[in-house]
């Protein structure tokens, strides 16, 4: 009774909600859709004028009219977006068609030929996307990717670095095998020529070959150029080729924790007190305080200034209550490699990530985590590219002082270089290092111990990672070359000194700066007339 009753008083309310509603509607109907003159609302005719019916029929007609047209506009409108969204339609069908997603190649098991027919047209497209058959709009001169040539005996190259000759014969068993492999795959294609038949022809060998050219868009291809012999001495045969990038297809994904993976970083030593200090304070800031999974040993050889560098140690232990050290002292002439290796072999906990570090060496909390993800024992060795610095008292020659060593740190080409001639900074596991044979401790004094170990990586079935890093430099420092090196060792340590000073328009300043004091003397002359 009681829900019967409030339902029949709240009934009423209900109606008149609903009225007001529909009252509501229609006014802001007739607010919409009642038009408009140019300028203002057309009148309706006085009741009591004698026209009402001719002024009525002709409103209606005249809006019946406007509807009309309104109706007519909005037609058009909606064939236009019609037709404008089949376009839009047919022209992503055709592009999905022309460049089919990399996924579907990638994932799509369950149909192998639809798979295989998607991976054809996705090469075929990175032809028509690559600089092949028309040039691309570039912004700027450097923009523009070069060729490098080629013949069967040599590669002409730009990007030569420090260790690579403008010209030189191709040494990486990859980029030989790949010019092989496609001067081979141009001689068979001349010699099997499309549409030819049974017709008899020249037959062509390596030996007809005259120069190529190539060049790697990253992204999509490489696209070759060849010249042969032709028949006579003014006609020559040419075939391009193109090697298409296929779609990036993931490898493996996987976490990697490396919370408790301990570095030892080994650094061998004989005298050098100063620059030790200088490389505890790096060691202290980047190793003990951001990174904390650190652990030092110094391998020292004598006892001139052996005092100092104990001190220096034992003082840093104390101030950062850092125990994770050890300290090996040899009674002998120094070599890096037999330091090194003692360091190494001296260890007795669990395996860890070897860092063979020297003392001129600055170091970022980066690089250390660099050298975890970058070796896995059994499977993979770092070898880091560092960035040498050039001397400072020639690069801030013009300034009014040198720049702090953490504002030195830039990686630009008027400070400094990719020092990709040295292999002596690397991260292997200890277990890499012992079953490779370690150091040849043959080899006395400065250089040559670092390359040995370095071949015998990349002759074993580890992966060698060498790669530029931005968080490892190698500190300016004046380089003697002592007498008693053998001539191998002398001319190294005198190559890399020369490397060390500036870059090449630096030392050209140096070389031609009598004429340049000359110039300006005269400059200031000419003035002083005028």
């Amino acid at each position: 009774m009681m829900l019967r009753r409030g339902f029949i008083l709240f009934l009423p309310r209900l109606v008149g909600l609903l009225v007001v509603a529909c009252c509501s509607v229609s006014i802001v109907y007739m607010l919409a859709c009642t038009p408009k003159g140019d300028n203002q609302q057309l009148a309706l005719p006085r009741v009591h004028s004698p026209t009402v019916k001719e002024g009525y029929e002709a409103i209606l007609q005249e809006r019946e009219e406007q509807h009309r047209n309104y109706i007519v506009s909005l037609k058009k409108q909606i064939a236009q977006l019609k037709a404008e969204l089949q376009g839009r339609s047919e022209q992503l069908k055709n592009m999905q068609d022309q460049y089919p997603d990399p996924l579907d190649i990638q994932l799509d098991h369950s149909n192998p030929e639809k798979a295989q027919a998607n991976l054809l047209a996705f090469l075929h497209s990175q032809i028509d996307k690559a600089e092949v058959h028309s040039g691309v709009k570039l912004s700027t001169e450097y923009a523009a990717v070069p060729f490098e040539s080629f013949t069967l005996q040599k590669v002409y190259q730009l990007e030569t670095g420090l260790t690579r000759h403008p010209e030189e014969k191709p040494v990486r068993k990859d980029k030989r095998d790949e010019l092989i492999e496609v001067i081979e795959l141009a001689v068979g294609s001349l010699n099997n020529p499309e549409g030819a038949g049974n017709a008899k022809h020249r037959v062509y060998t390596a030996s007809d070959f005259v120069e190529g050219i190539y060049r790697t868009e990253k992204d999509k291809g490489t696209l070759y150029e060849l010249t042969f012999k032709g028949d006579t001495k003014h006609q020559f045969k040419k075939i391009v080729l193109f090697r298409p990038f296929g779609p990036v297809m993931k490898v493996k994904s996987e976490n990697v924790n490396m919370a408790d993976t301990l570095i030892n970083v080994i650094v061998p030593l004989a005298k050098r007190a100063s620059k030790f200090r200088q490389f505890m304070q790096n060691f202290r800031e980047m190793g003990i305080q951001q990174d904390g999974r650190i652990h030092l040993t110094v391998v020292y050889f004598g006892k001139e200034q052996m005092n100092e560098v104990k001190s220096i140690l034992e003082n840093t232990s104390k101030s950062a209550n850092f125990k994770n050290f050890t300290f090996i002292q040899l009674n002998e002439e120094f070599s890096r490699g037999k330091g090194l290796d003692v360091g190494a072999r001296f260890w007795k906990g669990n395996n860890v990530v070897l860092f063979f570090c020297d003392v001129d060496i600055y170091f970022t909390a980066e690089f250390l985590n660099s050298c975890r993800l970058n070796t896995q024992p059994g499977k993979k060795v770092f070898y880091p590219v560092l960035f040498s610095q050039y001397n400072p008292s020639i690069i801030y020659g013009h300034h009014d002082s040198i720049p702090s060593l953490e504002q030195q740190l830039v990686i630009k080409k008027e400070t400094g270089f990719w020092r990709d001639f040295g292999f002596g900074m690397t991260c292997q596991y200890r277990s890499d290092f012992i079953n490779i044979g370690g150091f040849d401790l043959d080899i006395k004094g400065w250089g040559g111990e670092d390359v040995h170990l370095y071949r015998k990586y990349l002759h074993s079935n580890l992966i060698v990672i060498r790669t530029p890093v931005r968080g490892l430099f190698h500190l300016w420092h004046e380089k003697q070359c002592p007498d008693e090196l053998t001539p191998e060792q002398y001319k190294m340590c005198m190559q890399s000194k020369a490397m060390n000073e500036a870059s090449h328009s630096q030392l050209g300043m140096l070389v031609f700066k009598q004429e340049i004091e000359t110039h300006l003397h005269r400059q200031k002359l000419s003035s002083k007339k005028t």
